[in-house]
């Protein structure tokens, strides 16, 4: 048996498809089972590094009917994983017709594939398109999670330390939005006192991180895009990131966070997540940006930030939602096609 995964990466896609498939490639090697990687990285190095290392190879991806077929055949392929927004959704019912079983990795929307299974880990799934309940795993239940989140899951929720809080702000691989530098502006209009780490995921957001000036009790730190996020997410009081595939990690390692939603198809993940209890919400990104004066997401960071018992609140109940088993059930059903 051998699994092709088909996934992009990019300045613009982001890294989400990828570090999801990454989880999944992670349980199927541990199982005995050859992958696949078929994709674009976008020539970003970090992207690049995560195949890499786990020594997972990376082959052009198909885009069309035709081409998917022509790589199951060159490949010797006997899965196929689809994540991906923009390749023709005939790929999966052109694979199932050569015998290929396919599972479709979704956020709400199915595209029309005719996959043989449907993966929506978003909180509150539901897919009404797909009329068999067999076809479908949905929720958080079946969230994708790297080894190196799985393996920094605390045994208990967090727990508040004294001290100034320890603050890790992230938007992905690429921060392709440029969030890093408003959310800074952020924290220091909160008026607390704060310790924090910002990743710069472009040279662009690092030139707009230098000029923001910390108010006193306030320090900034700005680092690369880096292999080392779980450890400072694991470290942290408080969590500050984009409303993606990163909050099931943050869900799952009981951090306490503050999501933001950059991209439209983030919506409704965001609002679930937030009225659910599991995160705070601090807003959109556009409306954050265009804000000159202290706002409403400040006064939600100034709170999270001086209330500890808040972020303990936050920290259990996204603790107890995500276990970090659902990739061994996803890979359960996949090879049980």
């Amino acid at each position: 048996m051998t699994v092709g995964i088909r996934c992009d990466a990019g300045a613009t896609t982001g890294v989400g498809h990828l570090v999801r498939c990454v989880a999944l490639a992670e349980e199927l090697t541990s199982r005995g089972v050859p992958v696949l990687f078929l994709g674009d990285l976008g020539g970003i190095a970090w992207a690049e590094q995560q195949l890499t290392r786990r020594g997972l190879a990376l082959a052009p991806g198909p885009w069309t009917p035709d081409e998917t077929v022509a790589a199951i055949e060159r490949h010797g392929l006997t899965r196929l994983v689809i994540d991906s927004y923009v390749v023709d959704p005939g790929c999966a019912a052109a694979a199932r017709a050569v015998g290929v079983p396919t599972l479709a990795i979704v956020d709400g929307d199915t595209r029309g594939q005719e996959a043989d299974l449907f993966l929506d880990q978003n909180l509150g799934a539901s897919l009404p398109m797909v009329a068999d309940p067999a076809a479908k795993l949905l929720g958080v239940e079946f969230a994708l999670l790297r080894d190196d989140i799985r393996n920094r899951r605390p045994d208990v929720p967090y727990r508040a330390a004294g001290g100034p809080p320890k603050v890790l702000a992230f938007f992905g691989g690429t921060d392709a939005f440029g969030a890093a530098p408003p959310i800074a502006e952020l924290l220091v209009a909160s008026g607390a006192a704060w310790d924090a780490t910002v990743i710069a995921g472009s040279e662009t957001s690092a030139a707009l991180l230098a000029q923001v000036k910390p108010q006193e009790g306030q320090r900034l730190s700005v680092l690369p895009t880096t292999d080392a996020l779980p450890e400072l997410i694991a470290a942290a009081d408080l969590v500050i990131s984009a409303s993606g595939t990163s909050t099931w990690e943050l869900l799952c390692l009981g951090a306490p966070s503050a999501l933001v939603w950059v991209v439209e198809n983030q919506r409704e993940g965001y609002r679930r997540v937030v009225d659910a209890g599991l995160a705070a919400g601090i807003g959109l990104l556009d409306e954050l940006k265009r804000l000159n004066r202290p706002s409403e997401a400040s006064h939600v960071l100034r709170e999270l930030l001086t209330e500890p018992d808040l972020r303990v609140e936050f920290g259990e109940k996204a603790f107890a939602t995500v276990d970090g088993r659902g990739r061994d059930r996803v890979t359960d059903r996949l090879l049980g096609l």
